[in-house]
């Protein structure tokens, strides 16, 4: 038996106001982060590759928001966003690290060199600058940082090496980095979806099995105790509440946001 999405969680009002920047911002869990903040009132930064359906973020009507396209592997397009954000803003109050990329899917002695290197450039050397350049502009004010990660950085799996590599890296760095700075008054937590309704997850369906994508989404939800997939919104209702002040005694953490996957 399955149930149904709820995609509204009641937003404290002191998020009016605050900055957030949000990676990966035009799509998925990305856009229904920003179109979360947005309903708060938070003025959001929407970072993510040139060439993104933009239309989507603006739509979300988020207060003076700040496009600002480029590659999360590259530090100097991550200093020249932060740069714009405090030249914008004067402050940077939340960072959400959600831009990733899923690589080939297949066994690990098929998994390329070059595969392997750019599913961790994107999502953990992504994730690495993120946590450098976002702390340093937090530095004096406090703030909190949300990292996406995935069931896959908590657990095995099949035949994504990369990604699976890359997610228990971005679980190691959370809690590396809310153990360092938390005498900065900075939280930095981890969220571990299972597999979302997203392009990324409906193009592994469909790589996976180009005939019959939807025997791919069967087979996954089978052991989904709950019996489906995540919508981005509730991945994002997390995301919100780790930024907000409601969990403000929670640090280091790696949350599974995964239907009773885990508990199975």
């Amino acid at each position: 038996m399955t149930t149904t999405a709820s995609t509204t969680l009641p937003i404290p009002a002191a998020m009016a106001g605050r900055v957030a920047l949000v990676t990966g911002a035009a799509r998925g869990i990305g856009l229904a982060t920003v179109q979360q903040m947005a309903r708060a009132g938070v003025q959001v930064v929407a970072f993510d590759r040139p060439g993104s359906p933009w239309a989507d973020v603006r739509a979300a009507g988020a207060p003076g928001l700040l496009e600002a396209e480029g590659d999360v592997g590259q530090g100097s397009d991550w200093e020249r966003v932060i740069q714009q954000t405090l030249q914008r803003f004067g402050r940077l109050d939340v960072l959400v690290n959600n831009a990733g990329v899923s690589g080939a899917i297949g066994p690990l002695m098929d998994c390329s060199d070059e595969t392997f290197d750019e599913v961790m450039r994107v999502n953990a050397r992504g994730v690495f600058l993120g946590l450098k350049h976002g702390a340093r502009a937090m530095q004096g004010r406090g703030g909190s940082i949300v990292n996406v990660s995935s069931v896959s950085g908590i657990g095995g799996g099949r035949f994504t090496v990369a990604y699976t590599a890359s997610k228990h890296a971005v679980v190691g760095m959370t809690k590396l980095a809310a153990t360092e700075l938390a005498a900065s008054g900075i939280r930095v937590n981890a969220v571990c979806p299972a597999p979302t309704s997203t392009e990324m997850v409906f193009s592994m369906e469909r790589t996976v099995s180009p005939d019959d994508p939807e025997a791919v989404r069967r087979g996954m939800t089978r052991m989904i105790p709950m019996g489906r997939y995540a919508e981005p919104a509730e991945i994002a209702n997390l995301i919100f509440f780790l930024a907000s002040d409601a969990s403000s005694f929670m640090t280091g953490t790696a949350i599974p946001i995964d239907g009773g996957l885990k508990a199975a």
